[in-house]
């Protein structure tokens, strides 16, 4: 029996294998214009990260400015490398079938983004309407205001909800929000997501059984 009325999930790295992707094509680009960063630092130094915050960090590392439309050269080289290559994480699919209650998508990313890799990955019919930004408050992921923001519109008090995070960034918001929230651990470190106040767990498959909605999926 579960005790959740709304269920809130990140994106980027908990629907959609982006992150490794969209790191990859930053690490690149930052490395073509003489700053050498491999797509595994970016993954450490970025992961859940607003993009303006990222480069403002290359910048800083760099001592110098980057192009004035280096974001969106970023944004249209990634829209560009998702069709193609983005997936679905695995086993998300067959998790959101067996998830009964209300569930939405908030995100540090643009609404246009997170719109783009839903529907490359066949996922956006699951959250139609239900899409938040972080960009529609002007306040970013570890604030908790996105999460309380979710909650409200789906017209759930904080406790009657859950949050499925995968980043440092995530996890903190949740828990200022006062939500609880499970860690997917696939490519993050448990301990990590467990300090900041997770509860961790490896595979999509585990997912409706730890919010009690039946058992494991094989």
């Amino acid at each position: 029996m579960t005790k959740y009325k709304a269920v809130i999930f990140d994106c980027d790295g908990v629907l959609v294998d982006s992150e490794t992707l969209g790191n990859r094509v930053l690490a690149e680009m930052i490395t073509e214009i003489g700053f050498p960063l491999s797509p595994e630092q970016a993954v450490q130094q970025f992961k859940g990260g607003k993009l303006a915050d990222c480069l403002a960090v290359v910048e800083d590392q760099m001592g110098q400015k980057l192009p004035d439309d280096f974001a969106n050269q970023v944004r249209a080289q990634m829209a560009e490398v998702f069709q193609t290559e983005l997936q679905a994480i695995q086993g998300v699919r067959e998790a959101l079938e067996s998830i009964p209650v209300t569930k939405c998508v908030a995100s540090n990313g643009p609404q246009e983004k997170m719109a783009l890799t839903l529907k490359i990955t066949d996922l956006l019919h699951y959250f139609e309407g239900r899409i938040f930004s972080a960009y529609t408050l002007g306040v970013w992921k570890p604030e908790p205001d996105l999460y309380l923001y979710a909650a409200k519109q789906m017209e759930v008090h904080p406790e009657e909800c859950v949050v499925i995070e995968d980043s440092h960034l995530g996890v903190q918001a949740a828990v200022a929000a006062g939500i609880p929230v499970l860690g997917y651990a696939d490519h993050s470190s448990p301990a990590e997501l467990e300090a900041l106040g997770a509860k961790t767990f490896r595979s999509m498959h585990e997912l409706p059984a730890l919010l009690g909605f039946s058992s494991e999926i094989s």
